[in-house]
């Protein structure tokens, strides 16, 4: 069920699924709010600079199989905001992987252009009022909406459903994320062994991607980002950060070749993936005006998640 122009519309999480959804409904002519918890905008597109290297630490690219997305691509390519990195790793399958062209943050930087994004703004809780939406952040300040999306990972989006009554479907509760940690590494020199185009899948029992951030052209200095897999993720997700980052050092030593360590640090995304989707491209509440989006409703890629966003906005517009 859709509602008819709602004035105003507040836009949990500044990642690519919540600015996707709030882009359009601006688009439209909405007044729209984003709240993000954290100190920037990208959510999983993440990128972060040590010394002179840029290295991406969430998503590391994203690809495109649909028209709409692709149109949507097709228009950050032309405002120099995407390049293509390569069209697979090894045997090339012919599926475009692309990068934000200064990082993947980038991307979401360029979408929150012009928008009101508010960061460092927690949603605590949530209630329904005669006539739409009343939300309080952490620091107290009130926010009335006519119309909520809600696109942070569904634990936290859990929390705000039940400070406002509304149970959400247990198949959708249910649905956890796996663990990812990382290490952000810059070296010395390519001298390492990932080899051409800059990215290895799967290469060993420990880590699930290794990328070369130089040879995706986002890092002018030699920097490697390591993503372990969601079974040695789990395993020492609860670990004191320093032994994460000793064992990430250590397992990452194979990889190295004749390079050398110059600086790094550990990450931690506790929603890293989706484990399973849900088949809809969002929720609606039965009001229309309260949606659920994020990668968890049409896929654990970033095009699901800017697929998901569309979705929700044309629901409340």
């Amino acid at each position: 069920m859709s509602v008819p122009g709602p004035a105003r519309t507040l836009v949990v999480g500044a990642g690519l699924s919540g600015l996707m959804a709030a882009r359009r409904i601006a688009g439209l002519g909405g007044d729209v709010t984003v709240l993000d918890k954290g100190r920037g905008v990208g959510g999983r597109l993440a990128t972060r600079r040590i010394g002179g290297a840029v290295l991406d630490h969430g998503a590391q690219f994203f690809t495109v199989r649909t028209d709409d997305f692709a149109a949507r691509v097709a228009a950050w390519e032309r405002d120099g905001v995407v390049h293509e990195w390569c069209r697979g790793f090894g045997d090339a399958d012919g599926h475009p992987r692309w990068v934000g062209t200064a990082g993947m943050t980038s991307i979401a930087k360029h979408l929150a252009a012009g928008l009101d994004v508010r960061c460092s703004h927690l949603a605590f809780s949530l209630e329904r009022t005669g006539a739409g939406w009343r939300l309080v952040t952490d620091d107290g300040a009130v926010h009335e909406a006519d119309a909520v999306v809600l696109t942070a990972p569904l634990p936290q989006s859990f929390s705000l459903l039940f400070s406002a009554g509304i149970e959400m479907p247990d198949a959708l509760r249910s649905i956890d994320y796996d663990r990812t940690l990382g290490l952000l590494a810059v070296v010395d020199s390519d001298r390492h062994l990932v080899p051409a185009p800059g990215g290895l899948q799967d290469p060993d029992g420990v880590f699930s991607f290794i990328g070369d951030n130089r040879a995706k052209g986002v890092s002018d200095a030699h920097a490697l980002t390591f993503h372990a897999n969601p079974a040695w993720s789990l395993a020492h997700f609860d670990d004191d950060l320093d032994t994460i980052h000793s064992l990430l050092l250590a397992e990452s030593a194979r990889w190295l070749g004749d390079a050398r360590i110059l600086e790094s640090q550990p990450k931690k995304w506790r929603f890293a993936t989706p484990r399973r989707t849900w088949p809809d491209p969002c929720w609606v509440h039965p009001s229309g005006t309260l949606v659920l989006a994020g990668d968890v409703f049409a896929g654990p890629r970033m095009e699901g998640a800017a697929l998901s966003g569309l979705a929700a906005a044309r629901t409340v517009s």
